[in-house]
């Protein structure tokens, strides 16, 4: 497990994580020796391609060991917080919250989740000099080791050693590049990811983003208006400044090709003075002798609408529409199918088509009617209808809409009332719910899963909730959260930090909630959400933890050929051990901790439990056995190997946690399974 990791990270290069994302894509350019260069290049010039091409790429110090996080296995174990997951509305939920380090957790669920996730928010710190990131890696290696592994100078070295508790780019950068890279992994081919930014690093997000995604799987830099120049902005704007109205969103898709979108629509004109047609089936009028000859215009007259010769015009009709309830219906409802305008006849008809007006003179087609005026000509009509429908904004109503491009105006509307949503004030950039779940109205998609590494306050757990309310969508969330210690906060941080702190505090207490840290807002505030809106469906939760040092130091000197055992190396992973709450016993970590990393999800069906002489242990039904606690001696041995050998029971690997067994129990166990006739292989772990 752990020493596993550990020894298996020490052979880790900067390119490892590049390499194996290289062979997954084009497996025929390895061989035993590893990537074959001159194969690669010939396959290059057969194809006309000049792989010296001109170009440009992103480098800062920390790159080569952000590349290096990014191709590290975990050093943690999953903790299941049982005491939460087995509640009713919690034990079959395939909504996940990690609380840990996003990094490791990352980490974890690229074994389990690679390629699943379909839609990625997050909202990283925005490195303003006044938010709460500084750099948290500690660069645990020596001199040596730097200069070795990553091919370092003297110089570069001590470049590097700046970084810590560093707020500089580069330090930014090489806290996000691995979290990015491995997100990539974890996306969908048809995944979307967007990231919060704003102009601090918005420039360097962008060529980092490049960098891991591509420029081609770009989609766009939105952005989003969150607040107007009023306020104290009114000041500095009057001196010149120009002061801060938007923020951005970057956008990204994992393949170029599998993107496929949904519109947002906002609110356009209420009329449109091209529309002079009427149509009611069988002959065409114009708009405003209908509207005469109609029960409407007594509505304009009673109004004062009209010129003083009792005539319409199109500010007339406008006019209306804003302030004339039933002038409104006779437009958008009543008449809208019925009105149109004239458009450009540029469609490309098919043939078939073409016979079919030929016959009828008149005919609808892709929401356009297409009205015959010769041999192969004809009008083209477009109707007031297909543009009127509810639009996406803050006061969505149903009105003439326009379809939304890269500038989302209005969130500051969302923004004065941010506090208040779900019933938790965290003033630490937190996004409005309508800003999220438009975002995943906007990528289509109506089942899978939504990620969010930087939980923060839980607002994407709650925009799924609210989205899969409002269009009957059947969304799963997954979000992680760094357990940041509030009342460490109220003791070092600022005036600003400080009071907002102790609010924090004092709603936690007054929920009677004993752990002082974010991931209990985050929990809060899902469960808040959860009641507005009656969602029975809970969540399960998880510790990311890394060891106490004491178990560190036992895995550290643990010898495999010794026939000693190491005391309480399944204990020393229970969630009391490792200081977390939840009453998860050492083999329940060890054990979840295993199945993510064996690629089975965290909501499988298929966990079996098993019995061999007294030892009780768990399985994958037909396919893995895990025998974690010790005790296991040759008549456990024998048990099992009876059972397989009458097809009792049927295993293809048998996986054993190599601190509980003593060097000759395991050897028998290995013999014992070497003489079925059936293939058993056993792993070992540690």
């Amino acid at each position: 497990m752990i020493r596993d990791h550990l020894q298996e990270n020490e052979n880790v290069k900067p390119n490892t994580a590049f390499l194996e994302e290289l062979k997954n894509k084009l497996p025929e350019f390895f061989n035993n020796d590893g990537f074959d260069f001159d194969k690669f290049k010939n396959a290059l010039k057969e194809n006309n391609i000049n792989e010296f091409s001109e170009g440009y790429q992103l480098n800062f110090i920390g790159k080569d060991y952000a590349r290096k996080q990014a191709g590290d296995a975990p050093t943690s174990v999953i903790v299941p917080d049982n005491v939460h997951n087995q509640k009713e509305e919690n034990k079959n939920s395939k909504n996940l919250f990690f609380t840990g380090d996003n990094l490791e957790v990352l980490r974890h669920l690229r074994n389990n989740y690679s390629n699943e996730i379909d839609v990625i928010y997050i909202d990283p710190p925005y490195n303003t000099g006044n938010d709460d990131f500084v750099y948290p890696d500690k660069f645990e290696y020596s001199d040596k080791q730097l200069k070795e592994v990553f091919g370092m100078s003297d110089e570069d070295v001590s470049k590097l050693d700046a970084l810590k508790e560093s707020k500089s780019h580069s330090a930014w950068l090489t806290f996000m590049y691995p979290r990015l890279w491995l997100a990539k992994q974890l996306l969908a081919n048809d995944g979307v990811i967007f990231v919060s930014i704003d102009d601090n690093e918005q420039a360097n997000l962008k060529l980092l983003m490049n960098d891991i995604f591509g420029e081609d799987n770009f989609i766009s830099n939105i952005g989003v208006e969150i607040s107007k120049t009023q306020g104290n902005k009114v000041g500095a704007a009057k001196k010149g400044k120009i002061v801060k109205n938007y923020e951005y969103i970057l956008a990204y898709q994992k393949n170029m090709n599998e993107f496929k979108r949904v519109p947002l629509y906002d609110a356009g004109r209420v009329w449109d003075q091209h529309y002079t047609i009427y149509y009611d089936g069988s002959q065409f009028t114009n708009l405003f002798e209908y509207i005469y000859n109609s029960e409407i215009y007594s509505e304009f007259k009673k109004d004062n609408l009209c010129t003083r010769n009792g005539k319409l015009n199109h500010e007339s009709i406008e006019k209306g529409i804003l302030t004339n309830k039933k002038i409104k219906d006779f437009f958008y409802k009543e008449n809208a199918n019925n009105i149109y305008r004239k458009m450009p006849a540029n469609l490309e008809i098919p043939e078939d088509v073409i016979q079919k007006l030929k016959e009828k003179s008149i005919l609808e087609y892709n929401d356009h009617l297409l009205i015959l005026k010769g041999e192969n000509n004809f009008d083209q009509l477009l109707s007031f209808d297909e543009g009127i429908r509810k639009n996406d904004e803050y006061n969505s109503e149903y009105t003439r809409t326009t379809i939304r491009g890269n500038l989302w105006k209005g969130f500051y509307s969302d923004m004065m009332n941010v506090k208040s949503e779900d019933g938790v004030s965290y003033k630490n950039g937190k996004k409005p719910i309508r800003l999220i779940e438009q975002l995943i109205k906007w990528s289509g998609k109506k089942h899978g899963i939504v990620m969010d590494f930087f939980a923060g306050s839980g607002t994407t757990a709650s925009a799924v909730m609210n989205y899969n309310n409002d269009y009957n969508a059947k969304l799963n969330y997954i979000l992680v959260q760094l357990p940041e210690d509030l009342d460490n906060r109220i003791k070092k941080g600022s005036t600003e930090v400080k009071k907002e702190a102790r609010k924090l505090v004092k709603l936690l207490d007054k929920n009677s909630v004993k752990r002082h840290t974010i991931d209990e807002i985050t929990a809060l505030r899902i469960n808040n959400a959860r009641r507005n809106i009656n969602e029975m469906d809970g969540y399960k939760h998880y510790f990311a933890v890394s060891p106490e040092k004491e178990t560190l130091d036992k895995i550290y000197d643990f010898d495999p050929e010794n026939y000693e055992l190491v005391s309480d190396m399944v204990e020393s992973f229970s969630s009391s051990a490792l200081g977390v709450p939840g009453n998860a016993s050492g083999e329940d970590t060890i054990l979840t901790t295993w199945l993510a990393e064996d690629g089975y999800d965290f909501n499988t069906d298929d966990l079996v439990g098993y019995d061999f002489a007294g030892y009780k242990a768990f399985g994958i039904k037909d396919t893995r056995l895990y025998l974690i606690n010790g005790n296991w001696h040759s008549e456990q041995t024998k048990e099992l190997l009876n059972q397989l050998g009458t097809n009792k029971v049927k295993f293809q690997s048998i996986v054993v946690y190599g601190y509980s067994f003593n060097i000759i129990d395991m050897k028998e166990l290995d013999l014992g399974l070497s003489q079925l006739n059936s293939k058993v292989s056993l792993i070992k772990r540690y």
